[in-house]
């Protein structure tokens, strides 16, 4: 059985959305797989309740507990790799993990690290998306599921999703219409990743 491992910072609705997929989709029956583990890295997000309502196991590393990014990124890939097997590597789904990975984390995943980014890539990598996409006046904003490199909000694109920005949107409206695209594609994605493994 492929195990896959989510981290998270906050609510996790990227994360509820696969594991739903997961369920709905059968995951394990049609790839032998499924969503073994959440990681997050703030004991107070609320992703954490309903990953295990659940009955997934949860992990808790405060990234402030560690000396650098180096420790901590050597901690948390000690947790995920406890859902590794020789025959199954593990799939490592970011989904609101709000942390800049080492490169040494990075490599150790290769191939096996996602993440979603709300915006066209490689289009307003980074932060403040959505306000930047108003700012440049865009006629569209969207999402992107990528294969995690070491350079920041690049890599290989899985799927994208396309939202027009409407007249009098703001940052925040923009956002929601674009999160309900996430909450699409980001399962798809996976399930397009796992159908080739």
């Amino acid at each position: 059985m492929k195990n896959i491992v989510i981290l998270i910072s906050g609510g996790g609705s990227n994360m509820a959305a696969i594991v739903r997929a997961s369920q709905k989709e059968d995951w394990s029956r049609r790839f032998g797989a499924r969503v073994a583990a959440v990681v997050s890295n703030k004991g107070t997000a609320g992703g954490l309740v309903f990953a295990k309502e659940q009955g997934l196991d949860t992990h808790v590393l405060d990234h402030k507990t560690y000396a650098d990014r180096e420790a901590f990124d050597a901690a948390l890939a000690a947790v995920i790799d406890r859902y590794h097997t020789p025959q199954e590597p593990v799939l490592v789904v970011l989904a609101g993990f709000m942390r800049i990975l080492t490169p040494d984390f990075v490599e150790h995943y290769a191939g096996r690290l996602v993440n979603i980014h709300p915006s066209l890539l490689p289009a307003f990598g980074g932060l403040h998306t959505h306000q930047r996409a108003l700012d440049a006046g865009c006629k569209f904003a969207g999402a992107t599921v990528h294969l995690v490199t070491a350079e920041l909000d690049h890599g290989p694109i899985l799927q994208q999703a396309v939202v027009p920005v409407l007249p009098d949107d703001t940052a925040a409206s923009l956002a929601a219409r674009v999160l309900t695209q996430e909450h699409q594609i980001y399962p798809r994605a996976i399930a397009g990743l796992l159908s080739k493994k």
